[in-house]
């Protein structure tokens, strides 16, 4: 039969197009039953919290609390007089409080919000901790290592707490509760939090600039540091100071305090890594040994320049290391710490011993002589030891220069000094047009215990 060539090329056309379609359907039908599929290698590919972390996180978090309260302020309760060991205690449990409180409203969005092209201040975008959920994630340093957002959230708020907190050793025995109160809130929103992004947040202008700081030697050490000798010189010496007795009332207590210190300090210093891996184990190592040679330096020092070793100058002493290898926690190796450790024990006692009676400013619990110049010799010194050719773990490997980092190290400690000092000159001149500072002579003279909240430490 002749099929007219018409009829044949409407028939292919037809089969063509059923075929087309019916390919189409079979690709959707493949489709649809491959998404489960596909959204589970999606899903996969996708980095996930490691359990392992998160915990080592969680507790390096719980460990750095203790290292404020009770440690902190046991360490600073036992180095006052008796008739102010409690507004001591009271001035920290408060101080951290508000701080925590303060970090949840717009503390963290400040120092770590915003899209990281600011370089002194994040954004707003998380106040109130917004967006920031059970299941959001924040960046390690490994490549697609993560942990919760909330986890590093909480985390930060222990620094942010403590960080404020270590001023009120250089104020102690002289300033009233409220004042102290409300410089904190001050401080913390204009020196901290901005010091903070500058050093840690991506699109900081330190951070950008290349300043090491693992831990925190100038976001915390000489940032309060440098604030406490300020407060110290607004608010001038303490009645009687150079004339009476201001010994350390119970220097049992304040032991026990500083060893809450050294053991929370492993979370301050090797949670500052954010995963655990063998290089938290170098920090933990690093944590020890910086310490121990700190204390026996300090001991040390002070049996050669005043014929004894005392309690106070090894905890002091210990102190002063565990501040000095923050900033190199995880970039000094083993005998780089041990070094590091061993020039801030001999520094500090310096600075206690004889810069302090040179300028002659009434720093009670010397927060300056340990901190601030603990942590600035921690922040220079983690140029060398940072130093791949000298152990140490430093970026960059083989093109790591210690000239060219310690020129970013000191650029960064001037930045962070003048920041903290103008901010605390500032603050402190606010709240005393406020409310004052100090209270009376006859206050004073009783004790804070008494004139500030009406009770005494010992019967």
């Amino acid at each position: 039969m002749n099929i007219p060539t018409s009829y044949k090329k409407a028939a292919r056309t037809a089969l063509t197009g059923a075929a087309i379609f019916g390919a189409l359907g079979a690709v959707a039908a493949f489709a649809q039953d491959a998404a489960p599929a596909v959204e589970a290698v999606v899903e996969a590919a996708a980095p996930t919290p490691d359990k392992g972390d998160t915990t080592w996180m969680l507790i390096s978090t719980i460990l750095v609390i203790a290292m404020t309260i009770p440690g902190l302020a046991l360490f600073y309760g036992g180095l006052v007089r008796s008739k102010n060991v409690l507004s001591v205690l009271m001035q920290v449990l408060a101080g951290f409080s508000i701080i925590a409180l303060l970090w949840v409203v717009y503390g963290y969005t400040i120092a770590f919000g915003g899209d990281g092209s600011g370089a002194y201040f994040g954004g707003f975008d998380k106040l109130f901790l917004a967006g920031v959920t059970p299941d959001s994630t924040a960046a390690t340093f490994s490549q697609g290592v993560v942990i919760p957002e909330l986890t590093f959230v909480i985390f930060q708020l222990t620094f942010a707490a403590i960080t404020p907190a270590l001023i009120i050793g250089a104020i102690a025995e002289r300033v009233k509760f409220g004042s102290v109160m409300l410089f904190i809130v001050i401080w913390f929103t204009f020196s901290y939090l901005p010091v903070a992004h500058m050093v840690w947040a991506g699109g900081g202008l330190l951070f950008e600039m290349g300043a090491l700081d693992f831990a925190g030697g100038a976001v915390v050490h000489i940032n309060a540091g440098v604030a406490g000798l300020v407060a110290a010189i607004v608010l001038g010496p303490r009645v009687g100071f150079g004339k009476e007795n201001m010994a350390p009332h119970n220097l049992t207590i304040a032991f026990i305090g500083a060893c809450l210190l050294w053991v929370g300090w492993f979370g301050f210093n090797a949670g500052s890594n954010l995963e655990a891996n063998g290089l938290t184990a170098q920090a933990v190592l690093n944590t020890i040994t910086a310490t121990a040679a700190a204390a026996l330096a300090w001991s040390l020092g002070e049996k050669i320049t005043r014929g004894h070793a005392s309690l106070l100058g090894a905890i002091s002493g210990a102190v002063a290391g565990l501040v000095a290898i923050t900033p190199a926690a995880g970039l000094a190796g083993t005998v780089g710490s041990i070094f590091l450790g061993a020039i801030a024990g001999f520094i500090c006692l310096w600075a206690v011993v004889s810069l302090k009676p040179m300028l002659k400013y009434d720093d009670s619990l010397d927060v300056f002589g340990v901190h601030g110049v603990g942590g600035i010799v921690g922040a220079i010194g983690t140029a060398v030891v940072a130093a791949p050719s000298l152990g140490g773990f430093g970026p960059g490997g083989a093109e790591y220069t210690i000239g060219g980092q310690l020129g970013t190290q000191l650029t960064a400690v001037v930045i962070v000094i003048v920041w903290t000092a103008v901010v605390s000159l500032v603050g402190l001149y606010v709240v005393k047009a406020i409310m004052g500072l100090r209270p009376t002579e006859a206050e004073e003279r009783e004790g804070l215990d008494i004139s500030s909240h009406g009770e005494r430490a010992y019967n």
